[in-house]
């Protein structure tokens, strides 16, 4: 399969489609963390170049619950709302047969539709909790793999990722938004071991309407 995962730097995703076999590109605007297939772009100039599956992470920022609320403290914040909300409605509306959408949770389930599946990293043997919600086309919901069992505290599911309280473990720092972004790796060998065998086309040389080699 051809496969464009769309707004990834880490590679993660691209890499796990990679070691099983299929054409795997990021792509994002900054450059890529890992070594591999990336294409410095807009995503959305990339649509149309014939992919069998696209998997986007579209930017969260003006999207998640957790910042939502600055919308109303700071002027402008919610045209940038409406832009990032565009520009999920223009992944979806993508010329591909495949199309999976992951973000958290926040204003997509009222601006698009409430999503295909919420789930997280410890369904998938990641010591982590996370929701994560997917917007699903032409796929199937992930099946879970590995559940990793939490710590109690006070009667309530802790995982490593997690203080005591509840509280994301990482701290403040220049990179932090790009650490708590970055897919699981249980989660995107997920991806590619469910999703990478849900169609596969004859090999053919790429073909890129866009003009990428």
């Amino acid at each position: 399969m051809r496969v464009l995962v769309a707004c990834e730097a880490s590679g993660i995703v691209r890499d796990a489609f990679r070691r099983l076999g299929h054409d795997a590109w990021s792509c994002d605007l900054v450059p890529t963390a890992a070594p591999g297939p990336h294409l410095e772009r807009d995503a959305r100039e990339l649509l149309g170049d014939g992919w069998d599956l696209v998997i986007a992470h579209p930017p969260c920022t003006y999207l998640a619950s957790s910042g939502l609320h600055w919308n109303r403290r700071r002027p402008g914040r919610d045209a940038l709302t409406l832009e990032a909300i565009a520009f999920v409605r223009e992944l979806l509306a993508a010329p591909v047969p495949r199309i999976a959408i992951e973000n958290p949770i926040g204003c997509l389930t009222r601006a698009i539709r409430r999503p295909d599946q919420i789930l997280h990293p410890w369904q998938f043997g990641e010591d982590a909790s996370k929701a994560t919600c997917l917007w699903l086309v032409g796929l199937a919901p992930l099946v879970p793999t590995a559940l990793v069992a939490p710590r109690v505290v006070a009667g309530r599911p802790r995982w490593a990722n997690q203080t005591d309280s509840g509280q994301n473990r990482l701290g403040p720092s220049p990179d932090r938004a790009a650490r708590r972004a970055r897919t699981y790796p249980g989660i995107a060998a997920a991806m590619a071991a469910q999703w990478g065998t849900a169609a596969r086309r004859p090999a053919q040389a790429p073909l890129f309407a866009s003009g990428i080699p």
